[in-house]
């Protein structure tokens, strides 16, 4: 009962917003349109979308501006879930923030490391960073370099943890992603028994451990195709938490000698036997990864509608969403067809 009354007019509002996401009859209909231009009339006629892109006369439609109205979407669902919040709710929602900071941090590194002009223009955000983040976001998508751009993050808790990172000889791109990302789980798994109920606990455990345990998988699986990796290189860059991953399968996994034997050792664990799931050494990780992370997402909602479940829910598939209209958008630049495009982001196909 606590629950239903807590959770009443927040649930009926993700409700609401749930109705505007896009569906896979309308991501078809977008797949079979012949420019970007096309693809962006057809989201301004979405009622999630058409304030975000009305007033395009004279815009210039890359992908970086395109992207920028999207994630600028994102922002506004979650002030609208946060102006409707509960300090309970709050309290999440301030927590799960910690990925839209690191997320930003991500493009701007990109940028400080190639020494390129921002894609996407960082101060339409601020007066949203503004109100849950200490970051200055105009100070960050200035930085000249890596070290102007570590500098500006001094006093946030990123900061200690890139410049030891600055000491490594040559770090990459991908060094300073992997440790934002290994920070935002840890940080999440340390204080999420802080500010929540055991069952809402319990609920994001669900979601969290399976998105870390899929996380690990996938690294394994790029760390051996892509980049040969030794498996004590391959075990540091692990997140170090277990939930339906064991430990003596994450060994196996990373001290297989072949593909072959990586996906024969998957096929073990609590994700390779899941119904329906197809695990060869032709699978594309990254799809069934989203599918089963979708199911998880889905159910944990489903079966708990008055708790913590929903807006967690919400705000997973919304960037989804974003991710598949970004993926359609430039595959209809870039000449890709329907069939295939729908492939991309829509399953069963």
């Amino acid at each position: 009962m606590g629950g239903l009354l807590s959770y009443s007019g927040i649930t009926t509002k993700v409700r609401a917003m749930e109705s505007h996401l896009i569906t896979d009859r309308q991501f078809g209909e977008m797949s079979t349109l012949e420019s970007v231009s096309d693809a962006v009339e057809y989201l301004r006629r979405l009622p999630a979308y058409g304030m975000i892109f009305s007033n395009l006369e004279g815009v210039e439609l890359h992908r970086g501006a395109i992207e920028q109205r999207l994630i600028l979407s994102q922002y506004q669902d979650f002030a609208k879930l946060y102006r409707f919040a509960n300090l309970s709710q709050r309290k999440f929602l301030d927590l799960y923030f910690m990925h839209y900071e690191i997320d930003i941090l991500k493009k701007c590194f990109r940028n400080a490391l190639g020494h390129q002009k921002p894609e996407i223009d960082l101060s339409v955000f601020q007066d949203f960073f503004e109100k849950h983040s200490k970051l200055d976001l105009i100070r960050l998508s200035s930085s000249g370099s890596v070290q102007e751009f570590i500098s500006n993050l001094d006093g946030s808790i990123y900061y200690d943890l890139l410049t030891h990172l600055d000491d490594v000889e040559h770090p990459s791109l991908f060094d300073y992603e992997i440790h934002l990302d290994l920070l935002y789980f840890k940080t999440i798994w340390k204080v999420k028994g802080k500010y929540l109920s055991r069952k809402e606990q319990k609920l994001l455990t669900d979601c969290f451990g399976s998105k870390l345990d899929l996380l690990n998988i996938q690294w394994i699986y790029r760390s051996k195709k892509y980049y040969n990796l030794q498996p004590a290189d391959i075990y540091a860059l692990l997140i170090p938490i277990e939930f339906h991953l064991k430990k003596e399968q994450i060994t196996k996994l990373v001290e297989a000698g072949t593909l072959d034997e990586f996906f024969h050792a998957l096929q073990t664990t609590y994700y390779g036997r899941l119904e329906d799931m197809d695990y060869s050494d032709n699978t594309e990780l990254e799809m069934l990864a989203e599918e089963v992370l979708g199911r998880i997402y889905s159910a944990t909602s489903r079966k708990n509608p008055y708790s913590i479940a929903t807006l967690n829910s919400y705000l997973y598939f919304k960037e989804e969403e974003i991710q598949k209209i970004i993926t359609v958008i430039e595959s209809i630049r870039y000449g890709v067809s329907p069939d295939e495009i729908l492939s991309y982001v829509v399953k069963n196909q």
